[in-house]
């Protein structure tokens, strides 16, 4: 066993549950070989003590015990909200039918006869830490979900311009599609996953005891090539005629069926050859259904890790963003980190026609207040976005320049009229009808650029609006000891 299995499988931890010495030794032993945390427990009511005290990741669990069976312990332990969601798998030499459906109604998730298949048992427990890792991910995720939105909601009680109002109403109406994309690739994943775990054991035991070594090799087989992400509709239908021709020649029975689910396992006709006499065989069709079915267990998995990572960028900019303090002291922030924390939380209305053109030269931290900087960004960025009605073409571009730092925003929008220009800074002067705005955005923003000692200007023609921020670069305190703090003062 490598060093990294060992610890993969050292953070399992296990409790094995039997009354017999012999059993619990020979389980015991079985895993903690393999690197897990195994505790054994001798009886059914030291186990609840034991779980607990210390709630395991899964447990492995007798039912023919005396005093208390592995039945009431199940059905104590699915009881008490903290242990109620840890996986149970029940080990018993009872090979009845009615013995397994009462263990699932009590609340198992699998069910293994003795005598004991050592790797089929192993196979069943590293499937179900799996699932319950996905599980408690998914939660984290959720809960971070859930103060980040939170948090956002905190953000936005403080924000009492009407400007800043609108545009932050705009932001959420964005982030919660954002949000719910990836929930929802999420939520039919787990469905495929809930489908397949659902499924009868009976009928899944059945179906290994009934193919043979040679079967199982195609089986694998099926599941060795890699998807066809990058190919079109069209390509497929082609490689499908392709499948059903070279099926059809070998005189295949359902040919059309068998090419349409090659072509979703990666199957071309360069691999065909290999497990053509699979379909000459009686089960063949049963061995592609079930591979299938494994084809999409392993598919809705990386679809949650995708989802959750999308979720969790998503996550991490609305925590940066919500995170607003108008402090009396600089820190050291990273410029460009909160303009993309912007352009994160405006995906989505940047997605459907705007081209995004960024140019950033490397920078060292700052002396700042990243979060009042943020605000600047999210005004000039939404302003940009609506002046281009959310179509054309937005550029950012952060550079140093001698000591100072340049940031320019550029929009190809219509352009600001030559007599409303030298007004835009004006506080409460907007150009928008009643209720859209009030008129401080550009106002707040000059305000912060200041409070940095910092200028900021606007160049504008018909087809291209270029808003600069000249930031001074300071690196260390020392560098502005003779700067006084400038209060910010908004206008109510």
């Amino acid at each position: 066993m490598t060093e990294t299995n060992k610890n993969k499988n050292s953070k399992s931890n296990i409790v094995v549950v039997d009354d017999s010495p012999i059993n619990l030794r020979l389980i015991v032993d079985m895993f903690k070989m393999k690197g897990y945390e195994v505790r054994p427990v001798p009886n059914g009511k030291l186990a609840l003590t034991a779980i607990k005290n210390f709630p395991p990741d899964l447990i492995l669990l007798d039912i023919m015990m005396p005093d208390m069976d592995g039945y009431q312990v199940c059905e104590k332990l699915k009881a008490d909200t903290e242990t109620k969601d840890i996986p149970i798998i029940f080990v018993s030499a009872l090979d009845a039918i009615l013995d397994k459906v009462k263990a699932f109604e009590m609340g198992g998730v699998d069910y293994v006869s003795k005598p004991i298949q050592e790797k089929e048992l192993f196979a069943r427990v590293e499937t179900h830490l799996q699932i319950r890792r996905l599980q408690q991910h998914l939660q984290e995720k959720n809960q971070n979900l859930a103060t980040a939105f939170k948090q956002l909601k905190q953000a936005q009680s403080q924000l009492v311009q009407s400007e800043k109002m609108a545009a932050l109403g705009q932001l959420v109406a964005g982030i919660s599609h954002e949000i719910n994309t990836p929930l929802g690739a999420i939520r039919s994943s787990v469905e495929n996953l809930a489908e397949f775990l659902g499924q009868d054991i009976e009928i899944q035991l059945k179906f290994w005891q009934g193919i043979d070594d040679k079967q199982q090799h195609y089986f694998l087989e099926l599941l060795r090539y890699p998807s066809f992400e990058g190919l079109s509709s069209r390509e497929k239908r082609q490689l499908k005629r392709k499948l059903r021709n070279s099926l059809d020649t070998a005189n295949i029975q359902e040919s059309d069926r068998i090419a349409d689910t090659l072509v979703d396992l990666g199957i071309s006709e360069q691999e065909l050859p290999s497990i053509l006499p699979l379909f000459q065989q009686a089960n063949g069709l049963d061995i592609l259904d079930k591979a299938y079915q494994f084809f999409t267990l392993r598919k809705s998995t990386q679809t949650i890790q995708t989802a959750t990572e999308r979720a969790a960028k998503i996550v991490f900019a609305l925590k940066s963003y919500a995170r607003y303090d108008f402090g009396t002291q600089k820190t050291k922030g990273d410029l460009i980190h909160g303009i993309e924390t912007v352009l994160t939380l405006y995906h989505n209305q940047i997605k459907k026609g705007v081209e995004v053109i960024k140019n950033y030269q490397e920078l060292p931290l700052i002396l700042c207040y990243p979060d009042e900087l943020t605000q600047v960004w999210t005004n000039l960025i939404h302003n940009a976005l609506q002046a281009m009605n959310y179509e054309g073409r937005l550029q950012i571009t952060v550079e140093q320049k001698n000591d100072l730092i340049d940031v320019e925003v550029t929009d190809s929008g219509q352009g600001i009229s030559s007599s409303v220009l030298p007004r835009i800074f004006e506080p409460f002067f907007t150009t928008k009808v009643a209720g859209e705005g009030s008129g401080l955005g550009l106002d707040i923003v000059k305000r912060i650029v200041e409070k940095h000692d910092g200028k900021i200007s606007v160049n504008s023609v018909p087809g291209e609006t270029k808003f600069i921020v000249s930031i001074p670069l300071i690196m260390e305190e020392n560098d502005f000891h003779t700067s006084q703090v400038k209060e910010l003062q908004i206008l109510q």
